[in-house]
């Protein structure tokens, strides 16, 4: 049985595309570039069922067009439109990854801990502020916000199965 930690969101599952089982899913991961992508997970009345990937292709910057196996008409993958998508944290290949992998959309850091390096603990991440240029991770600090600017140059570590993002933030920025 799949349970929550064991996945996290990847988007959304828009409309069916064609009438071949093909339906869209706005997302910022690229599932294309990767031919291990096992499954991806849905929640339907209550239960996380996986869906295995039969193809998927590119139709814009935000939006692949995915087909799943046992899935071969429109109705079929019609059940499916608006809801949440998610992927296997085993499929990222480890538990653990390091400087430079942050190989996942920023939005899918929500509820995890944002850990400094000199800092320690800061608090969960409650929000990621996509709606400037400068991405925003919202944290809950000692119950005030707290805004940490997304810079994956900044990232040391994401332990998926723990939820913690480990970070390195410059010296004097939490003091602004």
């Amino acid at each position: 049985m799949i349970k929550k930690e064991d996945v996290f969101k990847i988007g959304t599952f828009a409309k069916p595309h064609g009438i071949k089982g093909e339906i869209g899913l706005v997302t910022e991961y690229d599932l294309t570039g990767d031919s291990d992508d096992p499954y991806l997970v849905c929640e339907i009345e209550g239960i996380l069922v996986p869906f295995f990937i039969e193809s998927c292709r590119t139709k814009t910057s935000t939006v692949v067009l995915v087909k799943l196996a046992t899935l071969d008409t429109e109705e079929a993958v019609r059940a499916l439109a608006n809801q949440d998508a998610y992927y296997p944290l085993d499929a990222l290949g480890g538990e653990e990854e390091e400087e430079g992998d942050l190989d996942v959309a920023w939005d899918i850091l929500a509820g995890y801990s944002l850990i400094d390096e000199k800092h320690g603990e800061l608090g969960e991440i409650t929000d990621v502020d996509e709606s400037t240029i400068n991405i925003l991770l919202q944290i809950d600090h000692q119950g005030e916000e707290l805004l940490i600017p997304a810079v994956e140059e900044w990232v040391v570590s994401v332990d998926h199965r723990k939820k913690h993002l480990k970070v390195s933030i410059p010296e004097g920025l939490l003091e602004l």
